[in-house]
């Protein structure tokens, strides 16, 4: 999987034809995006993948890109253990709203 520089996103202000949230508890999600048929996370300046910790956040970082489609996931460890069924194999992506609200 291909890692992307933040640093280089926002200088490159690229076209990202899709922009996926992944949340996960405690407020941290990460994102994963595909550029021209490349897919891979977001990364920060010290070789991490980056993350944000709000909605906007994202918004903030990503407003100077045209984003084809954005979706979120939400993963988490829990269903099991309180008794539901396991989780389906992929997970049900939504809408993720990229424009900033008023």
């Amino acid at each position: 999987m291909h890692k992307f520089l933040y640093k280089e996103i926002a200088e490159t202000s690229p076209t990202i034809d899709y922009l996926e949230v992944q949340s996960f508890e405690m407020n941290v999600y990460l994102i994963q995006i595909s550029i021209g048929g490349t897919t891979g996370f977001v990364f920060d300046d010290e070789d991490r993948p980056m993350r944000f910790h709000n909605a906007g956040h994202i918004r903030e970082a990503f407003a100077q890109c045209e984003v084809k489609q954005s979706v979120m996931t939400h993963d988490t460890p829990y269903e099991e253990m309180i008794g539901n069924p396991p989780k389906a194999a992929t997970p049900m992506a939504l809408p993720f709203s990229m424009t900033m609200p008023y």
